[in-house]
């Protein structure tokens, strides 16, 4: 595998307002019809994540999730902007980790640990269509 060198400290942020369609209430928690969705947190981390690495690739590489650890810590409302960077904290062959920060228009809302690995697509691939025809062979 052939990679370009990644170096520790880079990061890339997003930024979404939260709609009602992020809401707890759309993910299980018919409480909460007007606060942020844990997993909206997490996949906004992700999506930090990949922005950081992803871009710079050749081409059939990607990276794919190995591991998140996420603390949600305030609640966000719906309509209030939501802030998240990644930032590159150690690489170890095509093993990335990255440590995440999140924040609203208040403050910090949440951090978090994400461990993603570089992968050729068409490889990956290949390996997912063998699972499956091993799953569906089966009776």
């Amino acid at each position: 595998m052939n990679l370009p060198e990644f170096n520790v400290g880079m990061s890339k942020s997003v930024q979404k307002v939260i709609t009602r369609e992020d809401t707890a209430f759309n993910y299980g928690s018919g409480a909460l019809k007007n606060l942020m969705a844990t997993p909206i947190l997490a996949a906004l981390m992700i999506e930090a994540a990949v922005n950081t690495i992803d871009p710079l690739l050749p081409e059939d590489y990607i990276t794919i999730g190995r591991k998140i650890e996420i603390e949600h810590l305030c609640p966000t409302k719906e309509g209030m902007e939501v802030y998240v960077t990644a930032k590159l904290v150690e690489v170890n062959k095509n093993t990335l980790f990255f440590e995440i920060t999140a924040y609203d228009e208040v403050g910090i809302i949440g951090r978090g640990y994400h461990e993603r690995q570089i992968v050729n697509n068409n490889i990956l691939m290949e390996k997912v269509d063998e699972r499956f025809n091993i799953v569906e062979s089966r009776p």
